[in-house]
């Protein structure tokens, strides 16, 4: 039972983080004939995963990922929305995707000064096709989420570092009456595209900065911006798309089993 249990632990921490799972089995060889097992053996599990985290940081580089900036120091242009995604191991990207996020993200403070861009989940550092999930894509290197940009829902002004949600996803934009929706009335039980709805209650009350996040929508499709710098598709939800007046033939809609994307823009490079 005892194996069982371990087995699956490093099959939990392997999908949640890629390393985990190594690291589990480490910290189960080192404290297996030390006293007070168990917290000897948490202790030693976090050390022992957070000196891998710091390793894959330097060696996924060798191996043509590149980490995401974790944390905004107030001057950031571009940041992961929250730490979360770095201590899961979740913020590596290929070379192209980091740069056209990083020339995203120059623009948008160039344009709108004092704007940070806030990035949500990218892939894993080591191994293509190895699954993030509940992504159905992420699995190369070449895909990330952007997330919103917000404002205050009394004044309207930009507020930096702000999202709907605490983790970026799940704060869905509300269609206006009227608009595209093109998954009215399916019920697919096989399907990612979950309306989050106990989620709800953990959300903030903000608007979504349209200026701003229809700006960084306009630059993923631009012909001599997001194109110039390798992007080859971005996926929103086509009511908002609409709704912000952005059209473009790199500009789709991820289908009806896929995540909700009226919560985030998902872009993403040629390989």
């Amino acid at each position: 039972m005892r194996f069982v249990l371990h087995a699956v632990w490093v099959v939990v921490l392997t999908l949640l983080t890629q390393i985990g799972g190594v690291a589990w089995i480490c910290s189960v060889a080192i404290s297996r004939r030390l006293p007070d097992r168990r917290l000897v053996m948490a202790s030693v599990f976090v050390a022992v995963y957070a000196a891998m985290s710091f390793g894959a940081a330097g060696i996924a580089p060798a191996f043509g990922c590149m980490p995401l900036p974790c944390l905004d120091t107030g001057q950031s242009q571009l940041a992961m929305q929250s730490p979360l995604y770095c201590a899961l191991n979740r913020h590596y990207v290929s070379k192209p995707a980091f740069n056209a996020a990083k020339q995203l993200a120059a623009d948008m403070a160039r344009r709108f000064p004092g704007t940070l861009t806030q990035t949500l989940d990218g892939s894993f550092p080591f191994l293509d096709d190895f699954p993030l999930l509940p992504h159905l894509s992420h699995h190369d290197g070449n895909k990330l989420d952007i997330a919103f940009y917000y404002g205050d829902p009394s004044t309207g002004e930009y507020l930096r570092g702000k999202t709907r949600s605490p983790i970026g996803y799940w704060g869905f934009e509300r269609p206006e009456r009227g608009a595209d929706l093109p998954c009215t009335g399916r019920s697919d039980i096989l399907t990612g595209r979950w309306d989050m709805g106990w989620f709800q209650i953990f959300n903030s009350v903000v608007v979504l900065d349209r200026p701003r996040t229809r700006a960084a929508l306009e630059w993923l499709v631009g012909q001599d911006r997001g194109r110039s710098a390798g992007v080859t598709k971005v996926f929103i939800e086509p009511h908002l798309a609409n709704s912000l007046g952005v059209t473009s033939d790199i500009l789709r809609f991820q289908g009806c089993r896929a995540a909700r994307h009226d919560d985030h823009i998902h872009f993403q490079v040629s390989g």
